[in-house]
């Protein structure tokens, strides 16, 4: 079993890391969060007083932070995790930032003999709960594959984008055809509805037919359609809306840099930028339906 530290104990990196412990892995967490590193101490790790403490003598750092100022300042300023770190160690970065940050911190891990994987994921909180997640990786095959059967423990599906930034890139296409299809299915539950048609009924036609996709199979945005999904908890969990609004942003960013036209992501940018400056930042990305419907969330 491994010896791991992992930094970040949110809603998706706190599950994250009790699979580890589950597997049997040794576990040293640091967080920012008193309360989240005593939580995860409960459950068998050993917490750690920084972050440069915890991957004193870690064979595997895993990180999952929210943002690409963080990540670089975990690794490359005052997290001192680069100058901590053994000779060796594997380094994984399991955040969704910009490739470019990604790659910045690559650079400075590979400088330094470290090898360094973007690894962001899909599968949302209850992904990262049931051990599900997607993992979308960039950077060298070798160490992708000394990291697989850690990465196999929090999740189902592995895939190699590509070279360092490409994990990143590869997760912002993902949310970007994410916040597209939430949307237009918001609009055409929102069309029927207006029209006094079963929504219930619209969703199963539109799920049997050539408008099918993952949000009417398995998240749908109308209360009481669909078992267990934020809808069902007055949009409460589940994907934030601010964080599909960052990833928007990050597509739209990587967009203008290639020159490359997304008039739909640049809309659905736009919206969730809407959507959570009326207040509704914390709230799953699937209340966006009621940002539609005139902002109410009654």
């Amino acid at each position: 079993m491994a010896k791991i530290a992992f930094i970040g104990l949110g809603n998706m990196g706190a599950p994250m890391a009790v699979n580890l412990l589950k597997a049997g892995h040794g576990l040293v967490a640091f967080d920012l969060v008193p309360e989240a590193m005593q939580q995860l101490a409960d459950k068998g790790a050993t917490p750690a007083r920084s972050a440069a403490q915890a991957v004193a003598h870690a064979a595997v750092v895993i990180s999952m932070l929210p943002a690409g100022k963080q990540v670089r300042d975990l690794y490359l300023g005052t997290g001192r995790v680069l100058a901590s770190v053994s000779t060796g160690t594997l380094l994984i970065d399991c955040s969704t930032i910009a490739a470019e940050d990604a790659r910045a911190v690559a650079a400075a891990a590979n400088s330094r003999g470290l090898a360094f994987l973007d690894a962001p994921v899909s599968g949302g909180i209850a992904g990262a709960q049931a051990g599900t997640l997607t993992f979308i990786v960039g950077g060298e095959a070798q160490p992708l594959e000394a990291a697989r059967p850690i990465l196999e423990v929090m999740g189902r599906n592995v895939f190699h984008a590509g070279g360092h930034g490409a994990g990143q890139l590869g997760k912002i296409c993902n949310n970007m055809l994410l916040g597209i299809l939430m949307l237009g299915t918001c609009e055409a539950l929102n069309l029927a509805v207006a029209h006094e048609l079963n929504p219930a009924i619209i969703s199963e036609i539109m799920r049997s037919s050539s408008g099918n996709n993952w949000v009417l199979q398995a998240y749908n945005p109308l209360p009481g359609l669909m078992e267990n999904t934020p809808a069902t908890r007055g949009y409460e969990g589940g994907f934030l809306s601010h964080l599909m609004a960052k990833d928007l942003a990050l597509a739209m960013n990587a967009a203008l840099a290639s020159g490359t036209s997304t008039p739909l992501g640049s809309v659905a940018s736009s919206l969730y930028a809407m959507h959570c400056a009326n207040g509704n930042d914390r709230r799953d990305f699937s209340s966006i339906i009621q940002f539609l419907q005139g902002g109410r969330l009654d």
